[in-house]
């Protein structure tokens, strides 16, 4: 097999195996379905093509660009590109004026592809209104960041938002096995062992691009060697410039690292912490999972010793999904540091899983009368809230009466520790109990 697709100087494999059709993307199956906006601007046969303009959100790698040149093909349009880098209104203005000669004189519907629309100002996204509005072009708009906040009102509203997905495992998968054995790809000139395999998956996390691009620098490391050309996971180390990670998203490496992760925060060691949250996030770990065990350290392993430490995971979670990644990992480090560091607490956490196995062994009775909703009909008949004492009637807030019923009357589910914030709650309680006849 010849080696010429790797040759200095041609086009990189990404571009190269952009798919012509429809048929050959991967991933984004909720778009492409029958009859979905996508399906039908593709269809040359359409009877009303060129009825909607598009707008397509999603990270970087996951089909933007590919969409919109497999719609261009398969439908037989003109097809402009314009990135919101580099172009202005004057060329904006430019395209929209030749789609009209175009669509005139022989009857053409253009297709305008502007990549990264977030980067136009708010003057130059007006400049595409007057053309999506009287149908000059079908604009198929890409961007990675939420165009909510990065794309004018009167341009989100004339277009149909599309949101696509981090590519699969398997996607990316599919991806690289025909990339090797395609003619615009490697045409077979290598081979790739199965660990080598993995950690291209891996190490893409989702992104197309970057899988292609890393199999292409990692086929001319084995091709280098002049051996039988097998692409080894050494030879993708090598490539990519970055360690490999024995990292299995759905095995026992995954539990593991996460374990660790979560122990070094409830045993007040960032620096271990920080360790494995980097490990996982190297290896290509779904940051929002990362941020959900966050959430749940911060009210199991920390909870009332500091209440600030739930709204930080929490404000940790938002941001990554706002931001995503890498600059993600910012938010996650922080959120885990503060976590690592501040005082710990599970008395909330323990409190709940007493009170839901003493309900579970039927430990519970009837609500006391005095509590019982006094509103609806018949309730004064029956006595219900008859006797129930308002708090707020007090000075202190709290007024001695029975809460729990009678089965369960000097059981305490909820212990506080003397530490951190916690050490004022566990003195307040103190006090309330014997307010309220408790102790």
């Amino acid at each position: 097999m010849t080696a010429a697709p790797l040759l200095s100087g041609q086009t990189p494999l990404a571009v190269r195996m952009r798919p012509v059709s429809l048929d050959e993307v991967a991933g984004q199956a909720h778009l492409l379905r029958t009859g979905s906006p996508i399906v039908a601007l593709a269809d040359p046969d359409a009877k009303a093509p060129g009825a909607v303009s598009i707008i397509l959100w999603g990270p970087p790698g996951t089909g933007k660009t590919t969409l919109a040149q497999a719609i261009a093909r398969s439908s037989g349009r003109r097809f402009v590109e314009l990135s919101a880098i580099t172009a202005g209104v004057k060329d904006v203005r430019e395209v929209m004026q030749e789609a009209i000669t175009q669509r005139d004189l022989y009857g053409q519907t253009t297709i305008l592809f502007l990549d990264e629309i977030h980067r136009f100002t708010k003057a130059q996204q007006d400049a595409l209104l007057p053309g999506v509005e009287n149908g000059w072009v079908i604009l198929i708009a890409a961007t990675t960041e939420n165009p909510s906040f990065s794309v004018i009102s009167p341009l989100l509203s004339r277009s149909l938002l599309l949101t696509l997905q981090p590519l699969t495992d398997d996607d990316i998968g599919v991806l690289v096995d025909r990339a090797i054995t395609d003619a615009r790809g490697l045409s077979g000139a290598v081979t790739v062992a199965d660990d080598a395999r993995a950690a291209l998956i891996r190490l893409a996390s989702g992104d197309a691009r970057r899988a292609l691009t890393g199999l292409e620098a990692a086929a001319a490391v084995a091709l280098s060697r002049g051996d039988d050309a097998e692409i080894t996971a050494d030879d993708v180390a090598q490539a990519v410039d970055r360690a490999l990670l024995r990292y299995d998203r759905q095995g026992d490496e995954h539990y593991d690292v996460i374990s660790a992760f979560i122990k070094s925060i409830r045993g007040s060691d960032p620096d271990a912490a920080v360790h494995y949250l980097a490990r996982m996030i190297e290896a290509g770990e779904d940051p929002r999972f990362i941020a959900r065990r966050l959430v749940i350290s911060a009210a199991e392993d920390i909870g009332l010793a500091d209440p600030q430490a739930l709204s930080i995971a929490t404000a940790a979670a938002d941001a990554v999904a706002f931001i995503g990644m890498p600059e993600g990992r910012i938010p996650l480090a922080e959120a885990t540091i503060y976590l690592a560091t501040t005082a710990k607490s599970n008395a909330a956490y323990l409190a709940i899983d007493a009170a839901i196995a003493d309900v579970r062994g039927g430990g519970f009775g009837r609500v006391p009368i005095h509590l019982r909703d006094a509103h609806y009909a018949g309730a004064k008949r029956l006595g219900h809230g008859k006797g129930y004492r308002y708090p707020h009637d007090s000075d202190a807030g709290i007024l001695p009466q029975q809460y729990l019923p009678d089965e369960l009357v000097g059981r305490h589910y909820y212990e506080p520790k003397n530490l951190g914030a916690e050490r004022d709650v566990s003195a307040r309680l103190e006090r309330i109990r014997r307010i309220l006849g408790d102790r």
